[in-house]
């Protein structure tokens, strides 16, 4: 099924920041988050950023009767052996906020020096025209930095304001929406899933 501008896109996700972040880049469709459908969010029990996020788009087609779009991405820090990882929007429990789980980082890395502090975000995007759709679209991106000691920036959300991003010398919490998505793990990935949906 070939995709066509402006075709609706359900998202599966709630997090405002994530829409706001896919909307801005996908331009050319629709995208609606799975809660207006009323939606449940699905069980994360994949053990890779891939499997977690076609688990998650399945759920939402399924549901939708739609094409769907899902991401899981995360943060993954070299000193802690690639954690948080899959569990980095629930590190410090299930329902943790946003500053519970930066926090827990700045925890578990004390006592480690600014060179071992490497880190990278990733994010993996899956895109199923239908539920069963066998060959989903997937498109990953990385963004290297560090972690800082403390978090610095009003902008973002998650862990962005304890993310270095040494190209910039700024925290991602410093960077403009637009700088942000330029350079970001999900704005790469979402600027290869945009060719990856201009080929089919």
């Amino acid at each position: 099924m070939p995709f066509s501008d402006h075709q609706q896109i359900v998202l599966a996700s709630g997090n405002k920041g994530k829409i706001k972040e896919i909307q801005a880049i996908l331009k050319d469709h629709s995208i609606i988050p799975q809660s207006q459908f009323k939606v449940e969010e699905a069980e994360e029990t994949g053990s890779t950023f891939i499997e977690n996020a076609i688990i998650k788009a399945r759920n939402a087609a399924l549901h939708c009767n739609s094409a769907a779009i899902a991401d899981d991405s995360g943060l993954v820090v070299d000193a802690l052996e690639g954690a948080p990882g899959v569990i980095s929007a629930r590190y410090a429990g299930v329902g943790a906020a946003d500053q519970d789980n930066l926090l827990k980082l700045l925890k578990d890395l004390e006592g480690i020096p600014a060179e071992q502090r490497t880190a990278r975000f990733v994010c993996v995007i899956v895109l199923m025209r239908h539920a069963n759709d066998p060959l989903p679209l997937i498109a990953q991106g990385t963004w290297e930095g560090t972690i800082l000691n403390q978090s610095i920036g009003e902008n973002g959300f998650g862990y962005d304001p304890i993310f270095w991003v040494p190209t910039h010398k700024k925290a991602s919490a410093e960077l403009s929406a637009e700088e942000k998505n330029a350079i970001s793990h999900r704005g790469q990935a979402l600027q290869v899933l945009t060719k990856l949906l201009r080929n089919i």
